[in-house]
């Protein structure tokens, strides 16, 4: 990228929007719906097999979880990969969007309960396309205005938006979210990170 001024950075704005994304986190763990959660993890072991999908970067998010899960042990496949399987209606799909209404997803959730597969929901929006086909819905919350008022009401009140663009705050608290299942998951099983290490590519 060319600029035609002079950066000088004090990294004020980087610090400030660390501690926005941690209080996000924070607010997100606290509001979860622990019912809902441990519903979707009853489910992931039940799944003969495990289908994640997301587009752009929750479909990041959702590929990063779909590798821990196969560290695991779990069978798991990423929807839009070439040497993906085709859905059967003992598999469960795995839905990652925050506004709920993405197209391509959406219309991909249609298809999984057609099959007859289990739909899981990851999203912001619980009154969303997605969320109302989905036999169980995690709500991951993404920005709102209270936390804006909360947060920079004396100094930068409506920078918020411009600090944590578009998803940025859903798509971090998901991954913090899926890593903490993940974690969830080892103490149940009793699993170590020695077994997940075994699990891991070599050629990496």
């Amino acid at each position: 990228m060319n600029t035609s001024h002079e950066i000088n950075c004090n990294c004020e704005n980087l610090i400030l929007t660390m501690n926005l994304i941690a209080d996000h986190a924070k607010d997100v763990a606290r509001e979860l719906d622990i019912e809902s959660v441990s519903q979707i993890i009853h489910e992931f072991f039940k799944a003969e097999r495990i289908f994640v999908m997301g587009a752009g970067r929750s479909g990041l998010v959702g590929k990063s979880f779909a590798m821990r899960m196969m560290h695991l042990g779990f069978t798991v496949f990423v929807v839009g990969e070439s040497t993906t399987p085709a859905v059967r209606d003992n598999d469960l799909v795995l839905a990652v969007s925050g506004s709920g209404e993405t197209p391509s997803i959406v219309s991909l959730g249609k298809i999984a309960k057609e099959i007859g597969s289990t739909l899981i929901a990851i999203t912001s929006n619980t009154d969303s396309t997605l969320s109302r086909m989905a036999d169980t819905t995690v709500k991951i919350r993404g920005r709102t205005k209270n936390h804006i008022d909360g947060y920079l009401e004396r100094h930068m009140k409506g920078e918020y938006r411009t600090l944590t663009p578009m998803g940025t705050t859903f798509e971090i608290s998901t991954m913090i979210f899926f890593d903490s299942v993940i974690a969830e998951m080892m103490v149940l099983i009793d699993a170590t990170e020695d077994d997940l290490r075994k699990r891991h590519s070599v050629f990496d």
